[in-house]
This record gives structure tokens, C-alpha cells and sequence, in this order.
């Protein structure tokens, strides 16, 4: 069986496909065409999923999405009834609608040539989402976890896995989320981008949970693991709100009404210098976030009393909340994929559409991120070729290192000398994350490392951390927790007497968000990070997104000029060495 799942429509836009029931390809739109967060449909993504398998669109036998009109039904009725919105307001939707085609008649638009014979199938949001963790994690049952924004009218979602079956237990549903309550609290601190709550997470440790009792008048803890908005503080389920994307682009006006700054004092503007005020609001709202989080999952184990966890959907990516869950629950084994917001939501419905057949077994385990597109030594040089010139002109060079094991130690020596490297190798990762194949990389032992990253290449907020990547043996040595962290998705404390060896990667806090690094999985990042444990007893290297505020780089092309236009040291890209002179 040939199953086509996409987030569409929707941000992050994404597919991939399964063949019978094993991953083989999943990829976000927005390394295609280079917009963030890109909302669209994922034609590209699509046909990179064809190519991989050799197959073309009449091949598929179903293409499933993560969103489902009918789900929830009685619930959207019940609001409008409640709240009477007027007829203009339901004429807007019913156009915007009109406005979107078919799954059906834009596949059949994109592949003309071709003719798709399968079946088209709308699986409910928060069911995607669990299913993008627990059909893929290690675990035959599991209490299951999916919190986000919103999604077919629903925030949140709760149950129990087990084999191939997935139960919901309960949902939270419209206008009560966890995710708008972090999402408005990131805009009041003048992050308004799309996606941006991330900054919310690495502020928070510098500030004190001055707001902690303030911010309990927008969020309600409940009984079960239930909460709501105190929605005074919220306009976002209000008539004239604006949310719109266009050409996939996302916007989104303010989610909070002037009543947040009766409770809170002034919003921060977009370029105002951060002062203790912001960094205590954010320290507050993450603080908030974790209580209402935790509530939630004690609840959860007191209901199944089992000890392995999967979490899914876009507050699935808060990483400082995740890695508080061993220490605050009884909760023993966390799993969480590399892509746990809505681009995951392309793997869940996949997999939800391939285990409706409850007879089938669980066939594929997602240990390693890595699979989207990659590029063969021939189209590197290639690319490489085609840029002599611009190469040139910026006084680099460029050489072959057949062996990896010399490739390895010719780069390990450079990182340990301070030097900042492009690293583009294998098959790009799957998710937000940088996880060895398209990072940047740099010594974790040195204090300014940061600085100079944010000065030559990345350009982006000083209060930001850098992720440490280790190797998996050597966690112990390190860290207070042990863990499995393959997608960077728990944060954990650094060992006190360790902090001083490796500043570059420590928080402000003393916590550093791993990687854990297997042989199995990426050899060739792993013997990267041993030559250069070898040369400095440290087995860490820092790690960060291949990119320069965008999308993280997919082709050599992209790799090449992101080096090109910033004042990184060495880009490695397969085994092609391309230096500053």
C-alpha cells in the first residue's frame, strides 16, 4: 500500500509517503520555495516524495490530510448558536472557502499527464497528530498528548495507545488553548512573526516569575486536566478578528484585547531593547505554560498508569517543558518526533489511514530524522563548478577529501581552532531542526562562540542558546538526565562542574538543549564529534540551523551562497572542502 500523508493548507506545509507502512520520504514545503512557515499546498513536497519512490500520482493508493471539515461537528454548532455571529461575518467564510480547490483538482492540475486512481481521506487534526508520535515511537502502548493552537475546532487532545489503536479520551476544545495563551503572551513581547514563541523559551531564563499570580487571571487550571482562557483577555474568537494568509503567507493580528495591559502594564514594540520587565513576562508565561502542561499529564498517568509518553502538536516543540517531565511526573519514557507541529501532522495522517486495519502491525520506528532531499558528489562539484567565479571573487577555494576519517579530522581540528563550519551532508532532516546534516557548527568550549555566530552569520536575538550535540555514550558524563534525544526536543540541565568546560552551549540557566548523536543513525556527524572528542576530551560539538533568518538550506546552491554572503570559515559539503583563503 502507497499512502500520500500532507499537512495543507495549514502552517508548515508538508507531505510524505509510506510504503507499505514503512517512512520513506517527508519533507516541509518551505524548503522548496524558501517561505517560512510557507501555508499553502505542498506540491513540491509531494513530488520529491514521488521521486524518492520511483512512483508517479496513479501509483498512490491514498492521499491522506490532517484535517477533517465534519470532525467536531456538534461542537461548532453549539458555538455558533451560542455566540450568533452575524451574516456578513458567515458570507466571509463561505467565500474564503470557495476560494480553495479539492485535494482532487489540484492533484489533478499539478499531474495532468497523470491520473490519480485512489482515495482521498480527512483525518481529524489532533487524531494526526497523535498518530505522528505514537504509530512511529518505540512503544506498543503509550498515554498519548497533542496541544496546539487549534485544529478542526479542538486546542488539545488526550488518550491512550495501544498496538495500532489510539483512543481519545478528551479534548479541549474552541476558544480554549494553551498554545493561543503562549502565542498571544509571544506577540504582547513584540514577537510577532508567525512561530516565534521559540523566543519566548530562550528569554524566559533570564527573567523571575514576577507575573506568575497575574497571569492566572488568563488561564484557568481545572479539574482532570482541563484549563480555559479567561477569554477577557482574548479577541481572537471575536467576529472581526484577522487571520489571513495569502500566497501562504501567514498574518495574525494581535491575539489579546487592551484588557492585557490593564493586567500586565505596556506591550514591548517590535524594536525596543528587552529590559527586565519582558524577560520576567516571559519568564512568567513559560512558568504558567509548565503548570497547566504538567496538570495535564498527571492526570493522564493517574487515568493509564502506564510510564511511556508521546507528545505531539506545535507545544510539543517546547523543549524546556518537555525535559521537566521526568523530574515532575511519573512519566519515565518521553517520545517526541523530530517534527511535532503541524508539518507531523502529514506523517499522522498517513499512518492513521495505513492502521485503519487494526489486523496490520506496527512496522516502522522513527529513530533519525533524515529524510529529505540529498545531493550526490557529481551535483556538488557541479554546483561548485557553476559558481567558479563567485567563489573566486570571495578569495575561497575548494578541494576533494576522499577518506572521511581524514575529512573528519581535518574539520574537527578546525572547529577546535575556533573556526565556524558549514556542515551539508546526507539527506536533509526532517522537522525545524538542524540535526547534523544541515547545521552549522562550532567548539562549545569557547565563551565568545556565541557572539561570533550571531555577529557573522545568524544575526539573530543575543538571548538565544545554541544546542549542544553529543555524543549518545557520553550523556551521563554530562548531563543530569539520561536520555534518548534524537531531535533536540528536551532540555536538560548541564552537570555544575561541566558548565565552565563548554559556555558556548550552557544557558544562562545551566540547561542546554541536546542532541543525542548515534554511529548507527549518522555515522559520519558522530565520527565528527569523536575526532573531536579525541582532540579536546570534550564530545560535543555546538550546533545550530543551517541558515540566515530562513528556511534551512536544502541544495548545494543554497548551502553555498548561504557561506558565500556570510563570514563563515569552511563550508563541507559531502566530502568537498570550500575555505576562505
Amino acid at each position: 500500500m502507497k499512502i500520500i500523508g500532507i499537512n495543507a493548507f495549514h502552517a508548515d506545509s508538508s507531505a510524505c509517503i509510506l510504503v507499505d507502512g514503512k517512512l520513506i520520504a517527508a519533507v516541509e514545503e518551505e524548503r522548496f520555495n524558501r517561505i517560512k512557515h510557507w501555508a499553502g499546498f505542498p506540491i513540491e513536497s509531494i513530488k520529491y516524495c514521488l521521486e524518492e519512490t520511483n512512483l508517479t500520482i496513479s501509483d498512490i493508493d491514498q492521499i491522506s490530510i490532517n484535517i477533517d471539515p465534519k470532525a467536531n461537528y456538534l461542537k461548532k454548532i453549539f458555538f455558533l448558536f451560542k455566540h450568533r455571529p452575524s451574516l456578513n461575518l458567515i458570507l466571509k467564510k463561505l467565500k474564503k472557502k470557495k476560494k480553495y480547490k479539492s485535494i482532487g483538482e489540484i492533484i489533478n492540475l499539478e499531474f495532468n499527464k497523470e491520473k490519480f486512481k485512489g482515495k482521498i481521506n480527512n483525518i481529524e487534526h489532533h487524531y494526526a497528530h497523535l498518530s505522528s508520535s505514537f504509530h512511529v515511537s518505540p512503544y506498543d502502548e503509550a498515554c498519548i498528548l497533542s496541544v496546539d493552537g487549534f485544529g478542526d475546532f479542538a486546542s488539545t487532545a488526550w488518550g491512550y495507545g495501544a498496538n495500532t489503536d489510539i483512543k481519545i479520551e478528551n479534548k479541549i476544545y474552541f476558544p480554549h488553548s494553551l498554545g493561543i495563551f503562549y502565542q498571544a503572551l509571544t506577540q504582547f513581547l513584540g514577537f510577532k512573526n508567525y512561530g516565534d514563541e521559540y523566543k519566548i523559551m530562550g528569554l524566559a531564563p533570564y527573567g523571575k516569575p514576577k507575573y506568575v499570580e497575574k497571569l492566572r487571571d488568563m488561564i484557568l487550571i481545572k479539574n482532570k486536566g482541563n484549563f480555559e482562557l479567561n477569554l477577557d483577555y482574548f479577541k481572537f474568537h471575536k467576529e472581526d478578528f484577522n487571520y489571513r494568509w495569502e500566497d501562504g503567507k501567514i498574518e495574525i493580528e494581535d491575539l489579546y484585547t487592551k484588557k492585557i495591559l490593564d493586567l500586565l502594564g505596556p506591550e514591548r514594540e517590535k524594536d525596543e531593547p528587552l529590559n527586565d520587565f519582558h524577560k520576567d513576562i516571559a519568564h512568567s508565561t513559560q512558568r504558567i505554560y509548565e503548570e497547566v502542561f504538567l496538570n495535564i499529564l498527571n492526570n493522564l498517568y493517574e487515568k493509564y498508569q502506564n510510564k511511556n509518553l508521546c507528545i505531539a502538536g506545535g507545544c510539543g516543540m517546547n523543549s524546556v517543558a518537555n525535559g521537566k517531565i521526568k523530574n515532575n511526573t511519573k512519566f519515565e519514557n518521553v517520545y517526541i518526533q523530530a517534527a511535532a507541529g503541524d508539518a507531523g501532522g502529514a506523517i499522522g495522517a498517513a499512518y492513521a489511514t495505513y492502521y485503519q486495519n487494526k489486523k496490520k502491525e506496527r512496522k516502522f520506528q522513527m529513530r533519525h530524522a533524515y529524510l529529505g532531499t540529498s545531493f550526490n558528489e557529481i551535483q556538488i562539484l557541479d554546483c561548485l563548478k557553476n559558481n567558479q567565479e563567485k567563489i573566486e571573487n570571495q578569495k575561497c577555494n575548494y578541494n576533494k577529501i576522499s577518506n572521511n576519517n581524514e575529512l573528519s579530522k581535518i574539520v574537527a581540528k578546525d572547529i577546535s581552532e575556533g573556526k565556524v563550519i558549514g556542515w551539508f551532508q546526507g539527506k536533509m532532516e526532517w522537522g525545524p531542526r538542524a540535526l547534523g546534516n544541515r547545521s552549522i557548527l562550532g567548539d562549545p568550549r569557547r565563551s565568545d562562540m556565541k557572539d561570533i555566530l550571531n555577529l557573522k552569520i545568524k544575526r539573530r536575538e543575543s538571548f538565544r542558546p545554541f544546542a549542544p550535540s553529543i555524543l549518545r555514550e557520553h550523556v551521563s558524563e554530562w548531563f543530569e538526565n539520561d536520555d534518548e534525544v534524537p531531535f533536540m526536543m528536551k532540555v536538560y540541565q548541564i552537570k555544575e562542574n561541566k558548565r565552565e568546560e563548554i559556555p558556548a552551549v550552557t544557558h544562562v540557566d545551566g540547561s542546554g538543549r541536546l542532541q543525542t548523536v548515534y554511529k548507527e543513525t549518522n555515522e559520519k556527524y558522530h565520527d565528527l564529534i569523536n575526532e573531536f572528542y579525541k582532540l579536546t576530551n570534550i564530545p560535543i560539538l555546538l550546533n545550530t540551523s543551517f541558515n540566515e533568518n530562513e528556511p534551512i538550506v536544502s541544495k548545494p546552491e543554497e548551502a553555498l551562497d548561504c557561506f558565500l554572503r556570510t563570514k563563515m570559515d569552511t563550508l563541507v559539503m559531502g566530502n568537498y572542502i570550500i575555505k576562505r583563503s
